[in-house]
């Protein structure tokens, strides 16, 4: 058996079930159902079957091995380009940039260390959505280097996009403190927010 697709002029081709068989020299069909109305779907899937491939349940036919979440990091990447944040960054695309909005997004999925960010966005397909999967933390540092020296330039396009004259602009000073006595990295010093908890050890950003 087979299926036979019949042109029919300029109506809907019919889709035959034909049998064929030789008698002698003859070769004789004989059509066993009209497939016209069935969906294509189905009508593949009689051919397939017709052919001797092995027909699986969907649920059988694909084994997940690995997921890797997406749609936070669509959605984050896609406010990014929508609000022209990488343009704002810088205008024209570059592995400091792709960095820079690696970190970023980073830091709104889950916030840790530089080197965390390199492990952790490997967890998600943030890393390979911008292809810094094979960043390493010095990179990072030195993106952010590239970062600041673009500072002046990142305002100046703020400005202009947002602001207007007389406009009145609002910004935040936050300060941050560690306690304890045994970090390394933090050291006695002035606090703007007054913590005076002895001997805790202050430093401000």
């Amino acid at each position: 058996m087979y299926i036979d697709i019949v042109p029919n002029r300029g109506s809907r081709p019919a889709v035959l079930l034909r049998e064929v068989h030789r008698d002698g020299n003859k070769v004789i069909k004989r059509t066993v159902a009209n497939l016209t109305s069935w969906p294509q779907e189905q009508v593949e899937a009689l051919r397939l079957i017709l052919k001797g491939e092995k027909m699986l349940p969907a649920d059988q036919a694909l084994v997940i091995e690995m997921s890797t979440p997406h749609g936070h990091v669509e959605a984050i990447l896609g406010t990014i380009r929508r609000i022209g944040l990488d343009q704002m960054i810088s205008s024209t695309p570059s592995r400091e940039r792709d960095l820079v909005l690696g970190m970023i997004a980073q830091r709104l999925i889950g916030s840790g260390s530089k080197l965390s960010a390199t492990q952790l966005w490997n967890q998600t397909t943030l890393a390979d959505e911008l292809n810094v999967s094979d960043a390493n933390v010095n990179e990072l540092y030195t993106a952010l280097d590239w970062l600041h020296k673009r500072q002046r330039r990142i305002e100046n396009k703020l400005a202009k996009a947002h602001l207007q004259e007389n406009a009145l602009a609002l910004y935040d000073v936050s300060s941050s403190y560690y306690e304890g006595r045994k970090c390394q990295l933090a050291r006695f010093g002035y606090n703007r927010d007054r913590k005076r908890e002895a001997p805790a050890v202050s430093f401000m950003e």
